[in-house]
């Protein structure tokens, strides 16, 4: 086929994607070119909505219609995966996906990836690797593939070893391409630093194009708006959602603060609706289509809601605190005003947006150390285990145990199996320059956020610097370059009504049931669920630290120096105690010994127990913190220390009815959990645990 006949057939193609009026951009036209006439690979870096699935789509068509395999989309997000499912169904293209969401089809779409009826085949990062797929089905799929796209292709930099590590795996599956397989990596936010990594890590050449366009979109109004408080920003939004236009989305950086902004903005009539990574799936998608058919106002979101989310009438995106990257912020407001003329896009940050970026920050990958005591673990046991199997075996929390084991799989050090993971006995060296560049990376981009807020300049001529957008330039639309500012006004009755809500206390402790497993390992002779007469009772906390409410003031108190209880957190913590609908009332008060917080612990329990007209019974030791990290090291030095003194056991078995066991923070719940069962040996009829706290 000519170029003619090609570039003709690849504007019908758009055409029946895009609708009749629909033409190539010149760049798409070089890229398909690229892809299907030389076979070549190219990275596109265009903004939001500027049509890059319409390249690989398109050139899909044609590849088909020349007799090639598949095209097989690396595609990050389950929101992304359904959306181009249907985009390419418009484009005349079948295209299937494995994901975690269809298990129960997986088996189909193997058997039709097989006949040739499947076009395109949609698959996450991280089922590369899963054994079944991985031995099974990938291997024919490289060997016949017609196309390898990788979609959002900046998550192999900025993300790479703590949010999909299996991206990286992708520089190995591309060698493994037979010649002159074409390859597309696609993202719309990159700056010159990640395009370099990205075209390392994905091996390409020198003479593969890089296609880079402006990123600026003409709709977007940015501005930010500083407010003094947490409950004047909720304040601020209940009076002002109504005034942008359409529906849209409100971002946070907490599942907390998103399920509470939520719930306040139901409250006052609007129709939203939460949006995290603790949503059921099914409800995720309800909520999706909800917003895609302007049925509720916003959906207030955490960046589970992000790459790939397509509305393109989305009016408006607002972030309550910052994201800490301009990267991260800019792909996340490129959510919005791609098939509109305005979208406005405001940013309110607070003040506890740097405690939440340090504690991001803390689970960053580990230390060599613990590094190499996983690759230990795994050769001395000389058999595959188990994520489970192996937590007792490292001092890790098991998020990062399993980061740290999909690293080291994408480094060839472990491989994933049937059962679990095995060492492979190849040698690994600890890449200490990537993490410090990461490192430093991230520091720099939190800065950049910051004086983006500060900045006296074009908002949208510093984030597109920051993204080292060379047709960066005044946009003429934001705040500063207009002059026009949101008000920051907001009426007293509506800030009482947001300060009420935020410092409505009481959260919820859900007690644990099982002990961890593999703790015979570790000389502990406890397994399976936690005996009935051993359990403590449902508890409350005064708040989560994550809170926008009551978070901020528990943070403070924690920040400084041990004293005795604040009274207005106390008078907080009596409100909980007062809405507590126990079974029974508790006849006593036990307090947890506090080797960091021994004043305020301490006048905790006895303000507690005084008006609660309750005998203060005495403290259950607990032989200091634990600085471990996972579950089954921590009740394993738990399990050695907590000791219940003699006079406190003999005043838990002489009343009959629970006790309340005050303590001033539940973290990982294994200190209350073990204290519960030594009292209830003791002869405590039930534990009720009350703590300041809780960071779950």
């Amino acid at each position: 086929m000519d170029e003619q006949a090609l570039r003709a057939s690849a504007e019908e193609r758009l055409r029946a994607l895009a609708g009749p009026d629909a033409q190539l951009r010149e760049d798409q036209w070089t890229a398909i070119r690229g892809l299907v006439a030389d076979r070549g690979r190219a990275l596109v870096v265009q903004r939001t909505g500027w049509g890059k699935s319409a390249v690989y789509f398109v050139a899909t068509a044609l590849l088909r219609e020349l007799g090639e395999g598949p095209t097989v989309i690396v595609s990050p997000l389950l929101a992304l995966m359904r959306n181009q499912v249907d985009a390419a169904a418009r484009a005349g293209v079948h295209a299937a996906t494995i994901n975690s969401a269809n298990m129960q089809d997986w088996e189909a779409v193997h058997e039709a990836v097989a006949d040739g009826s499947v076009d395109v085949l949609l698959v996450s990062p991280e089922r590369l690797n899963n054994p079944d797929f991985r031995d099974a089905v990938l291997p024919k799929l490289t060997a016949s593939a017609g196309l390898l796209v990788v979609d959002e292709a900046h998550c192999i930099s900025d993300w790479g070893h703590d949010f999909r590590p299996d991206y990286r795996r992708l520089r190995t599956l591309i060698a493994e391409l037979p010649q002159g397989v074409p390859v597309l990596a696609t993202t719309a936010t990159a700056n010159n630093r990640v395009v370099q990594d990205v075209a390392q890590q994905l091996g390409l050449t020198d003479d593969s194009m890089v296609l880079r366009g402006a990123l600026d979109r003409e709709s977007l109004r940015l501005g930010v708006l500083r407010l003094p408080t947490a409950q004047a920003r909720l304040a601020w939004l209940a009076e002002n959602l109504e005034r942008f236009t359409g529906s849209g989305i409100i971002y946070t950086l907490t599942v907390a603060a998103a399920e509470e902004l939520a719930s306040f903005l139901r409250d006052r009539g609007f129709e939203v609706a939460a949006y995290t990574g603790r949503t059921d799936t099914a409800e995720r998608q309800q909520a999706e289509d909800d917003l895609l058919a302007n049925r509720v106002k916003a959906l207030v979101a955490t960046s589970a809601l992000g790459m790939g989310f397509d509305k393109p009438d989305l009016g408006f995106v607002v972030h309550v605190g910052a994201p800490q990257s301009p990267i991260s912020y800019y792909q996340q407001i490129g959510r919005a005003g791609r098939g509109v003329k305005r979208a406005d896009v405001v940013l309110l940050p607070g003040r506890e947006d740097k405690d939440i970026w340090s504690y991001f920050a803390s689970l960053a990958f580990p230390a060599e150390r613990v590094v190499r005591e996983v690759l230990a673990a795994l050769d001395d046991a000389g058999k595959a285990l188990s994520t489970q199997a192996l937590e007792p075996r490292v001092d890790l929390a098991r998020g990062r145990l399993e980061m740290v084991l999909k690293v080291l799989d994408v480094d060839g050090a472990v491989r994933r199996v049937r059962g679990g993971w095995e060492s492979t006995g190849q040698p690994w060296e600890y890449d200490e320059e990537r993490y410090s560049r990461i490192a430093t990376a991230r520091e720099s981009e939190q800065r950049a956020i910051l004086d983006y807020q500060d900045t006296d300049g074009c908002r949208m001529e510093f984030l597109l610097r920051e993204l080292d957008d060379p047709h960066a330039a005044p946009c003429g639309r934001c705040d500063n370059c207009t002059g026009e500012r949101w008000s920051d006004e907001v009426s007293g009755a509506n800030v009482d009504a947001a300060r009420e809500r935020l410092r409505r206390p009481g959260v919820e402790i859900t007690p644990k049931k099982q002990w961890p497993t593999g703790m015979a390992t570790l000389g502990v002779s406890l397994s399976g669920n936690i005996k009935a007469g051993h359990k403590a009772a449902a508890g409350r906390a005064l708040g989560r630290l994550t809170d926008i409410g009551w978070g901020n003031r528990l943070r403070d108190v924690f920040a400084g120096e041990d004293a005795p209880i604040p009274d207005d957190v106390f008078d907080a913590c009596v409100k909980v105690l007062s809405a507590w609908d126990w079974e029974q009332r508790p006849v006593g008060v036990v307090t947890i010994a506090s080797g960091s917080r021994p004043n305020l612990v301490s006048s905790f329990g006895a303000r507690i127990a005084a008006i609660g007209r309750l005998p203060l019974l005495g403290e259950i030791r607990t032989g200091g913190p634990s600085a471990r990290a996972n579950s089954a090291h921590r009740l394993a030095h738990l399990w050695g220390s907590v000791r219940v003194p003699e006079e406190l056991a003999a005043a838990v078995s002489g009343v009959d009815g629970p006790v309340l066991v005050v303590d001033d923070k539940i973290d990982s719940g294994w200190t209350m959990t073990v204290a519960a069962a030594a009292l209830r040996d003791a002869g405590a009829d039930g534990v009720l645990p009350f703590t300041l706290a809780t960071t779950t």
